[in-house]
């Protein structure tokens, strides 16, 4: 039967060990009919406005003890804070909630251009199982220069690209093979994300990528470039000239 999450939850007592989901982006009046004292805003009254923490919080709400989640939600639910919303996100970080945040590429979705990011969310940290301990940790990978165009307005991911991202979350977890690349992903502690404020924008945390050392003395390359603009600079004035007796010649007044 047609039903509305937040007013009508068909499951009531469910608790998943793992949700996926891609809620609508920046949703409004989503909450006609919901209290303000629901039992599933544990970390703040959503606004009215955006149902971004909505849809966060009915699912963690929905959570088994040692749950997980994976939510695609539009990019200003890492850093607004309007209308309550960065003190539910203060409060997330502070009860230990967020795992991993992925920043992703521009122009991956056929119906929107809004850029979008990846919450990982957990309602235990704790080693268990194959996983150590994590408490009072965040994992940040930047993906936004991953992926290729698959045509003129669109992007995709590769398999390699899904597997570096994936093993670089799970080798966080296990304690493997993990370490901080400059430019792509940082974990980081609630210290210093709260420093910035409680924004959870990987960029800040990752940093800029280390670019390449070739060798070449910054003054001689200096001397290089600025030379070799100046010649281009030359051959452009050369074109332009010839191009402008051309078409003085074709009877144009240039």
């Amino acid at each position: 039967e047609p039903a509305n999450t937040f007013s009508n939850d068909k499951h009531p007592d469910l608790r998943a060990d793992y949700v996926m989901a891609n809620p609508p982006f920046n949703m409004k009046e989503w909450n006609t009919g919901i209290k303000d004292d629901d039992p599933r805003w544990q970390y703040g009254i959503p606004p009215a406005g955006n149902a971004n923490f909505a849809w966060m919080q009915h699912m963690l709400y929905h959570l088994a003890p040692n749950g997980s989640m994976g939510l695609l939600l539009a990019n200003g639910s890492m850093s607004s804070n309007t209308n309550f919303e960065g003190e539910i996100r203060k409060r997330l970080l502070e009860q230990d909630r967020v795992e991993c945040m992925v920043a992703l590429p521009g122009q991956l979705f056929t119906n929107t251009q809004i850029p979008a990011c990846i919450w990982f969310l957990t309602k235990n940290k704790k080693a268990h199982d194959k996983f150590r301990d994590r408490s009072g940790e965040v994992l940040f990978i930047d993906a936004r220069n991953l992926g290729y165009m698959k045509d003129r307005v669109l992007r995709d991911f590769t398999p390699e690209d899904i597997r570096k991202i994936a093993g670089t979350f799970h080798n966080w977890k296990t304690g493997e093979d993990y370490e901080d690349v400059a430019g792509y992903c940082s974990s980081a502690t609630l210290e210093q994300i709260t420093k910035h404020d409680y924004v959870l924008t990987p960029g800040r945390y990752v940093g800029a990528a280390e670019e390449q050392d070739d060798g070449e003395p910054f003054a001689d390359k200096m001397t290089r470039l600025t030379a070799q603009l100046k010649e281009q600079f030359e051959q452009s004035d050369k074109l332009e000239a010839e191009i402008k007796k051309n078409l003085a010649g074709l009877g144009y007044d240039v």
